[in-house]
């Protein structure tokens, strides 16, 4: 899945180039995707991600990749994020029944 962010499911956009004479050529808008690992506390191990700027700006705000998903709704997020997402629950509430024995 190349030029998609796997976070925000952000992709290639197209419109026209527009000269001054007001001739119009067809033209992409690529996303500004960068590849990062991200680390998840709760599995304990980095994640490598192909992601857009304005997603990783949005993961760090929220205090990391654990805290962002666990915010977001389903809706919002691409189908690699909510996968990623199910594992973190899983692992957590997993966490949380070894806690109470």
């Amino acid at each position: 899945m190349s030029r998609v962010c796997e976070i925000s499911g952000k992709n290639v956009m197209s419109g026209n180039n527009v000269s001054h004479a007001k001739n119009r050529t067809r033209r992409k808008f690529l996303p500004n995707l960068q590849n990062v690992k991200l680390f998840s506390k709760s599995l304990d191990k980095f994640i490598n991600m192909k992601i857009c700027v304005r997603s990783l700006k949005t993961v760090e705000k929220n205090g990391g990749l654990d805290d962002y998903l666990k915010k977001t709704s389903n809706r919002v997020l691409a189908p690699e994020a909510i996968a990623i997402k199910n594992t973190i629950l899983k692992h957590v509430k997993k966490d949380q029944n070894v806690n109470k024995l």
